[in-house]
């Protein structure tokens, strides 16, 4: 069964720029809100994996395509799919829409760290089979 996660984004005045534009940096925020949601609904909530399994999530690389502006007051949605998991971490391919109009795209490459020393280390288990059972699902 193929899946689809999007998680809906209203874009607020402090958002934009003088104009009423989204600011480009604020598109960050957007697809970060949308990855944490995504985690949270499979049951891995970040301050649970933090304080218990001595695990956070980083960004380690991320590319991004502006295709066309968001507005003040656009409800936008941004999706999540997962791409790639390795035993540290994984990529993501994520998209702003509004409408059915694509805004932005976004490949996002995540490490796991050890949230004690930030240092490199595997997803434990069961996230890391979870994570991979779910690569190539749209």
């Amino acid at each position: 069964m193929a899946e689809h996660f999007s998680w809906p984004v209203r874009v607020y005045w402090e958002d934009t720029d003088a104009g009423g534009v989204v600011y480009h940096a604020r598109y960050l925020a957007f697809l970060e809100r949308a990855r944490s949601e995504w985690m949270r609904t499979r049951g891995f909530d970040q301050e649970t994996m933090r304080s218990r399994d001595d695990l956070v999530f980083v960004v380690r690389a991320m590319q991004i395509d502006f295709r066309a502006p968001a507005r003040l007051d656009d409800q936008l949605q941004v999706s999540v799919s997962l791409l790639e998991c390795r035993g540290a971490s994984f990529t993501m391919a994520q998209q702003i829409y509004l409408g059915d109009g694509l805004l932005i795209e976004a490949k996002v490459r995540i490490a796991a760290l050890q949230a004690s020393s930030f240092r490199p280390r595997p997803i434990p288990e069961p996230l890391n089979s979870e994570l991979k059972s779910l690569v190539g699902r749209v």
